[in-house]
């Protein structure tokens, strides 16, 4: 009888074992990490609409300093590119697509916050950046947070740290609109719909700079956002590997030649590593 793949013998003789299939297989057991590493694969979740980050182009290629940073890592557990799944991770999903198993882990702009330890871990941080807001280029009316005022329509993706800080520090002064995807915000402002987009400086930047100089970053940053890799909670083995992967990163200088081939000067700021945290 022909064995299926995921099929094992024990390295001590006896009778032999079985592993089950990978993801969406069913029965009791989930497949872990490791198990995919064996098989050489992983399946790891992006963003496919966020210039320069997370971009899925025309082709079905992708790109992005995400990209990049999730190609290095699984690099370093083994995985060449053509191992890699990539996996579209909306925002309010990325939770619930670790938890079930979906993804190996997340690179998608993934801010580190309390709430969401709760229910994954996270690697890293990989980058850090802060919330800013972006406006059409002739506009004057909006500086920067502080003029936040006289009810304006502020976008932001629903589920997103950016609309959370909004809710908590300016409802009484915009109006938030939340949507499903931050190139849904940019459309919207492109066509009037709303006065600005807030969310963190480096995904602003990437579509300020798709847009043909139509768009502009105002004001300074006015949060700290911590990117982190997400992944399954509890599992502390695969998180140091790919602490252990960030770090060589930055070190052998790839973390940086990767911001600047897919992000480059962002703001005039200097290009700073983050200290990888491991709780």
């Amino acid at each position: 009888m022909e064995r299926p793949s995921w099929w094992s013998e024990p390295l001590w003789g006896g009778p032999p074992t079985s592993r089950p299939p990978p993801r969406g297989g069913g029965g009791p057991y989930a497949a872990t990490v490791d198990d995919h590493l064996r098989e050489g694969k992983l399946t790891i979740g992006i963003k496919f609409d966020q210039p320069g980050l997370g971009f899925r182009d025309t082709d079905g290629s992708y790109q992005g300093y995400d990209v990049k940073i999730a190609e290095y890592v699984a690099g370093k557990l083994g995985v060449r590119p053509e191992g890699i799944t990539f996996k579209e991770a909306p925002t309010a999903q990325r939770e619930t697509m670790i938890m079930n198993g979906d993804v190996d882990f997340i690179v998608a702009t993934y801010s580190i916050t309390d709430e969401r330890k709760k229910k994954v871990d996270f690697a890293g941080p990989y980058f850090v950046a802060g919330q800013a807001l972006l406006v059409k280029k002739e506009n004057t009316d909006i500086t920067g947070v502080e003029s936040l005022t006289g009810n304006k329509k502020l976008c932001s993706v629903e589920g997103s740290t950016p609309a959370q800080y909004v809710k908590d520090n300016y409802a009484k002064d915009v109006q938030l609109v939340e949507v499903d995807t931050y190139s849904r915000c940019i459309d919207a402002l492109r066509s009037g719909s709303v006065d600005a987009v807030t969310t963190d400086d480096i995904i602003l930047a990437g579509f300020a700079g798709q847009a043909s100089g139509e768009l502009k970053l105002v004001g300074d940053t006015f949060t700290t956002e911590k990117y982190g890799i997400g992944l399954k909670k509890g599992d502390q083995e695969t998180r140091a590997k790919i602490n252990d992967a960030i770090e060589e990163m930055i070190a052998d200088g790839s973390w940086k030649r990767a911001f600047e081939e897919t992000i480059g000067p962002l703001r005039d700021s200097t290009l700073t590593p983050p200290a990888v945290d491991r709780y």
